[in-house]
């Protein structure tokens, strides 16, 4: 049984079937070089003190604008002029900013070279908004997560994994830390497998009163290193960094308090001691995130055990050695770490308590709960059968929370304002249509810029009061639009079908512009990715892949997509029924997939195609050898092919450990299946790949040789897991090849 439910953008796309006729063609070279379809947007918004303006920044400078009118109200800071190029000449091109909290300095970066996937080393500068004066902080190497104290007298930051603080009035350094050493010891930030499943970077925070620094340590002397050869020097050399693989050993990490004014590790009753040391010697494992409460002597943090179904908040007083447990949740699977948590201070004088805001899955779905700094439950402020996205904003003052939810439905996110009490709901969706919505709130919420966007819509930016109403459109992408109907762009549908076993799993399909007009069957290409808690199938903006898939549907093809059992939006039960069996339930949906698309009249069933990325390499792999009678073809880009090869955070926590579930390891581990090969098969990956490792696709075309099978294999030297580069030239070619492989195979 098949539901459709259709969203369509434009009015001008006729009901009966079909758009407008199309002027042009899509080229690669539109997507990945030119940058014809990529939208504008509003760049890095920061909301003022006063709540009334905000401030952006462009290639030219920061500006401040007005909230009340949307209109530029002055420029702050330029980025050209001899005049404010006293102490930086000639001043590079920015790349992001932090403004002080009295909003007299702005910190900004420059030149950044990354380090891993999501961090790297910049230059900072310090801009005087009085003085009109760039300053560069340092010329002894570049820095990492360089950061203004609250009072913006001075900044810490890390190098060579060591942490220092730095007095912004002499410009002098203080090393924090001495023992920082390259795959050994790191102070201040994380590790590799912490900011990229943890997603934590920033390994330190200042106190609220900037007297103190509490920061992360980590010891990686017992992580095993993992090996990647460099190509292009007559010899190519050896890159090695520490990665704890699934079953083995983790960094010990410590939490540490320092005290800038009298220049001590520990404040006084510590003993010289950390505050906590995560190492598996106890019951914990992580410590995935920490914070100060509004109290500057309040350290709160959290702690996760190594299968990562028990989660803690502690909060520790640095003077009077109190330790309060704010928080416990446990699972038989495993615990989400929150995505949003957060101190508030609710009343004034002394009627002022300070809670905490956090989410959980605890009642299956994830939602909004306000704890006391007693570890009391104040209130669960959401509920029902829907998932809460994010709280991008809260009015304390007038008991107001700001959240995204999929409460339209899970391909939907919408925006919404409740009450602490979790009384006085409403939807301030401002289209008649549903989508995609986030917002960014000023200092305050009496105001924020939303972004809209949806399957078939760009993106929109509006500027709007607390109540919802629209002040202003910033961008609307009307250029963008008007080319999408120009290039045949702009349609794609959503539905829903029913596995065998009674699942109701979504999808979209986007189709060849004539589809309503020819009787034919068309071959199908699947897109996959299926990991836990993700999500394909959504109504929002495609970006770059969307324009893809138009390009096949030029040339004949149907794409679909949809997302099966353990993914996200629908609640978790429903993403964490495939705990301990990774690979099996989203494998056999793959393959009922193929099998309802063949059952379609539309569809030519002996052409069905598949193709992912990560995870989705992985699926597109297991599925084409275990659904090699519905498969003709399948492209698995930077796959993993055992779950043995990959990080502990990540695979411990939906598969537990290598030696107590070896099965839920091995059985589903594509290299157990190479003999089966039949259909076509493309396996891409990148040497440089630190994510997942170019180990996979090695080891998985050994297994394939030795089964004497035939297929395809493209390496891309030292590219990492995005197999990307800032022209576009490395991403143009690996679209051309899986494009020539689709046009060739299926």
């Amino acid at each position: 049984m098949k539901k459709l439910f259709m969203y369509v953008a434009f009015a001008s796309i006729v009901a009966s079937g079909g758009l407008m006729a199309q002027n042009k063609n899509i080229t690669l070279e539109d997507i990945w070089v030119k940058r014809t379809f990529a939208p504008k947007g509003i760049g890095s918004i920061r909301s003022m003190l006063d709540g009334e303006h905000y401030l952006s920044m462009s290639r030219t400078g920061i500006a401040k604008y007005s909230y009340l009118t949307g209109e530029k109200v002055e420029d702050i800071c330029l980025f050209g002029g001899p005049a404010m190029q006293k102490k930086a000449k000639p001043l590079p091109p920015f790349e992001g900013y932090e403004m002080s909290q009295d909003e007299q300095k702005i910190l900004l970066s420059a030149g950044f070279e990354p380090l891993y996937r999501h961090s790297g080393v910049s230059d900072y500068y310090i801009y005087d908004v009085q003085e009109k004066t760039f300053t560069k902080i340092s010329n002894s190497g570049k820095q990492r997560l360089t950061t203004l104290s609250p009072d913006g007298t001075k900044v810490a930051f890390v190098r060579d994994n060591n942490l220092y603080w730095m007095d912004l009035a002499t410009l002098e350094e203080h090393a924090i830390t001495p023992d920082g050493k390259v795959n050994e010891v790191i102070n201040g930030t994380t590790d590799w497998v912490y900011e990229e499943e943890f997603a934590i970077t920033q390994g330190f925070q200042w106190s609220p009163d900037s007297k103190k620094i509490a920061y992360m340590r980590f010891d990686e002397s017992k992580v095993k290193e993992y090996n990647m050869q460099m190509w292009g020097a007559l010899y190519p050399e050896d890159y090695k960094y520490k990665y704890p693989k699934a079953g083995e050993d983790n960094s010990e990490v410590s939490l540490i308090v320092y005290n800038i004014e009298t220049q001590s590790y520990f404040n006084p009753g510590f003993d010289g001691r950390p505050l906590f040391v995560a190492d598996g010697k106890s019951k914990w494992e992580y410590i995935p995130r920490f914070q100060w409460t509004n109290n500057a002597d309040v350290l709160a943090f959290m702690v996760m055990n190594r299968l990562q179904n028990t989660m803690r908040i502690e909060a520790v007083n640095i003077q009077s050695k109190e330790n309060i447990n704010l928080y416990e949740e446990q699972c038989d699977t495993y615990v989400e770490v929150p995505d949003t948590w957060q101190f508030i201070t609710v009343g004034k004088g002394k009627k002022a308590k300070e809670q905490m805001l956090i989410t959980s899955e605890k009642d299956g779905y994830r939602h909004i709960y306000l704890y006391g700094m007693d570890g009391k439950l104040v209130k669960q402020v959401t509920s029902g059968n829907y998932e809460i996205c994010d709280v991008p904003g809260v009015d304390v003052k007038n008991q107001r929370l700001y959240y995204t939810s999929r409460e339209h439905g899970a391909i939907n996110k919408s925006l919404f304002v409740i009450g602490f009490d979790g009384k006085k709901k409403e939807c301030l969706n401002y289209t008649d249509g549903y989508g995609t919505y986030s917002a960014t709130f000023s200092n305050g919420c009496k105001y924020y810029i939303c972004t809209f966007s949806g399957a078939n819509q760009a993106p929109r930016y509006t500027l709007h009061d607390a109540k919802g109403k629209l002040i202003k459109t910033l961008e609307d992408n009307a250029d963008l639009q008007r080319k999408m109907v120009d290039y045949g762009a702009g349609y794609k549908a959503f539905g829903s079908f029913t596995t065998s076993n009674g699942t109701e799993l979504n999808y979209y399909t986007i189709k060849p512009a004539n589809f309503f007009k020819e009787n034919k069957k068309y071959p199908v290409l699947i897109y996959v990715y299926g990991g836990p808690g993700n999500q394909q199938v959504t109504n929002s903006y495609g970006y770059s892949d969307y324009y893809w898939y138009q390009m096949l549907a030029e040339k004949g093809y149907v794409v679909f997509c949809f997302d099966g059992r353990g993914t996200g939006g629908r609640g978790a039960a429903f993403k964490k029924q495939t705990y301990g069996d990774l690979g099996r339930m989203e494998c056999e949906d793959a393959i009922e997939a193929a099998r309802w698309l063949g059952q379609q009249s539309w569809v030519d069933k002996d052409r069905i195609g598949i193709w992912g990325w990560s995870f989705g390499g992985y699926l597109s792999t297991l599925s084409l050898l275990k659904g090699n009678d519905v498969f003709k073809a399948a492209i698995a880009v930077a796959p993993v092919m055992n779950w043995r090869y990959y990080d502990n955070i990540y695979t411990e926590r939906f598969l537990a450990l290598p030696k107590d579930n070896a099965k839920g390891y091995d059985d589903n581990s594509p290299l157990n299946f190479a003999d089966r090969l039949q259909g076509n098969y493309l396996l891409i990956h990148g040497t440089g790949d630190d994510n997942v490792h170019f180990q996979n696709s090695a080891e998985m075309v050994e297994k394939l040789e030795n089964a004497g099978k035939q297929f395809e294999f493209r390496i891309y030297p030292n590219k990492n897991h995005s197999i990307y580069d800032a022209t576009g030239n490395t991403r143009l070619n690996l679209y051309q090849l899986m494009t020539d492989f689709i046009e060739r195979k299926l």
